[in-house]
């Protein structure tokens, strides 16, 4: 069964709050996950990023970086050397996002600190 991916343009004409369509551009499995990589390291090949996401499928990967470069978040560059090489970039739009995954990442660590604590209390 293929999975429905919303295609990013048409979510982004057809919805009246400019907020739920890029929080479902976002929300997909992984989505974030990848972006923040990429936030944090200008160019990263597809088999670099799997190694960096354990328990990703190939499938899977392959459609987020689909749905996010149709989106215009990330850019993919292909060079026709043998083997071929297809790397991955934030694009300009992308970029943007890089404080705000920031951000989440520090509420993270925070979170999980303090429930560590919590944990041995």
């Amino acid at each position: 069964m293929t999975k429905f991916l919303p295609d990013p343009a048409h979510a982004m004409a057809h919805t009246a709050c400019p907020m739920d369509s890029l929080l479902k551009l976002m929300m997909g499995p992984w989505t974030t996950y990848i972006l923040w990589l990429l936030s944090n390291d200008p160019s990263l090949r597809f088999g670099e990023l799997k190694a960096k996401m354990p328990g990703i499928s190939s499938k899977v990967l392959t459609e987020r970086l689909r749905m996010l470069e149709g989106a215009g978040l990330i850019d993919r560059d292909y060079k026709p050397t043998i083997p071929p090489s297809v790397s991955y970039s934030l694009t300009p739009r992308g970029t943007e996002l890089k404080d705000v995954l920031d951000g989440l990442n520090c509420l993270a660590l925070r979170w999980h600190q303090e429930d560590m604590a919590a944990e041995e209390a």
